[in-house]
């Protein structure tokens, strides 16, 4: 059986990522692997042509940086408390590009992740970064759903 290493995961903090955290996290101790634990800031649409009364362009984009650590700091915390082969990052970008870049960066032997499991027309529109990032990985990528309510 293939061992994995270096085991990334990206997260956008939603139930479905937690749910699949639990998978990565198991897969992390079972082959000793390094945890790497991502999230990626989607970019912002740019809107310095608008007008948007009190908030500069770059205040939001500060209070956006905050608010990420601060959840990705609450998460590792909680999530990551016995588990010491772990770092998580924040990167800005667009996020299946991103995560194809970090996983090569990090000689990623797998990537685990959640998916909202969309479908018709929603999958349409918005695409599915977990389905752009099994078609161009080039590692196994794991796409883990939620179980159904």
């Amino acid at each position: 059986m293939k061992t994995f290493s270096t085991i990334l995961f990206p997260t956008d903090f939603s139930e479905n990522s937690e749910y699949a955290f639990d998978h990565a996290l198991t897969l992390a101790r079972q082959f000793n692997a390094r945890l790497v634990v991502m999230h990626v800031i989607n970019e912002p649409v740019d809107l310095r042509g608008f007008y948007v009364p009190h908030v500069s362009f770059e205040k939001l984009e500060e209070e956006i940086v905050a608010a990420a650590e601060k959840m990705m700091g609450k998460f590792c915390h909680t999530k990551l408390k016995d588990f010491a082969n772990a770092t998580s990052c924040i990167v800005s970008g667009i996020p299946y590009d991103e995560i194809l870049k970090k996983a090569a960066e990090v000689e990623a032997s797998l990537i685990v992740m959640g998916t909202h499991g969309r479908r018709g027309i929603d999958h349409f529109l918005f695409g599915s970064t977990a389905e752009r990032v099994v078609r161009n990985a080039t590692c196994p990528v794991m796409t883990v759903r939620p179980p159904e309510a």
